[in-house]
């Protein structure tokens, strides 16, 4: 296994940031389109934060606070792109689709018992280390550690 993968002729990273070919587009399309959504999204986030920043520290009109994340943006875009088409990282995503294929997914019955199981057990939980906390809280002001 660890052959298969320090054998493959994939390209690195940067060489494949210059190229335009789509890699096994028919496999793993959803994880790989959430992939570069999510990318997408933290990428666009940031450039309007920078944005924001930019516009409330230059009091002149300068064409900075909108070129520089304007580009940030489209160089983001492109390598969220990119990225998941590079062979390494593609085979990878497809792995995890074809994995996620095999999932048994609980039905909305057992979805349901299941959470009210959890949201009871947190409660008791709680209730307990409260109940803890109290009890050495009163321990340790009887005893004269705390105030």
């Amino acid at each position: 296994m660890s052959r298969d993968l320090a054998g493959s002729s994939s390209a690195p990273l940067w060489k494949e940031l210059t190229q335009a070919s789509v890699y096994k587009p028919n496999q793993g399309r959803i994880v790989r389109q959430l992939t570069c959504l999510a990318i997408w999204i933290v990428i666009g986030m940031g450039c309007w934060a920078l944005n924001s920043t930019l516009r409330g520290s230059s009091e002149s009109s300068s064409l900075l606070p909108t070129l520089l994340p304007g580009l940030l943006l489209f160089c983001g875009a492109w390598f969220g792109f990119r990225v998941v088409n590079w062979p390494r990282f593609a085979d990878f995503l497809i792995a995890v689709e074809a994995e996620m294929n095999k999932v048994t997914w609980p039905s909305k019955d057992e979805l349901v018992r299941a959470s009210i199981v959890v949201m009871f057990t947190i409660f008791f939980l709680a209730i307990a280390l409260f109940s803890f906390d109290v009890i050495w809280q009163t321990v340790f002001s009887f005893i004269g550690i705390t105030s």
